[in-house]
């Protein structure tokens, strides 16, 4: 009979800040979470991500590598940020060189369940609940919907 490979989740090789708070079980490994953080439980942040002071990430998110989340963020439950956009028509298969990464501003909220393609992310914005952000965000504002769209400030 065989054997799976088992994996634990864990927390190892974090670099972490003052006063940070985590709630386990989640799998935090060779990232960077700032002063005052809040991880939640079934939380996965990878190799190389740098999440900013004061940010929370709240349970069920996933973000993977090459991801930069700025300070005072919020990210939702079941959030997930994608790297790989199968540029060539399938997954990337752990070839990194396919990969690009995803950069988000300062005080920018995720909403529950918003998918993040790789993008960049201007300061001040809010991604609505359900989202898929597929383009560079460039202006502060409200952005919702499959594809991601600025909602209109007027009253």
């Amino acid at each position: 009979m065989n054997q799976p490979e088992i994996h634990h989740a864990g927390v190892r090789d974090v670099q972490f800040g003052a006063r940070v708070r985590i709630v386990e079980p989640c799998n935090l490994y060779g990232c960077k979470v700032g002063d005052d953080c809040f991880v939640g439980p079934f939380t996965e942040i990878q190799t190389g991500v740098s999440i900013g002071a004061r940010t929370r990430v709240q349970s069920h998110a996933f973000i993977c590598e090459l991801v930069t989340i700025g300070e005072d963020c919020f990210v939702g439950h079941g959030a997930v940020f994608i790297n790989d956009t199968f540029s060539t028509g399938r997954p990337a298969r752990g070839n990194k060189e396919l990969w690009r990464e995803t950069v988000i501003g300062n005080r920018v909220s995720i909403g529950s369940n918003a998918t993040i393609m790789p993008v960049r992310i201007a300061d001040d914005v809010v991604i609505g609940a359900g989202a898929v952000v597929t383009k560079d965000i460039t202006a502060a504002g409200m952005y919702a919907g499959n594809p991601a769209r600025r909602l209109d400030q007027r009253k």
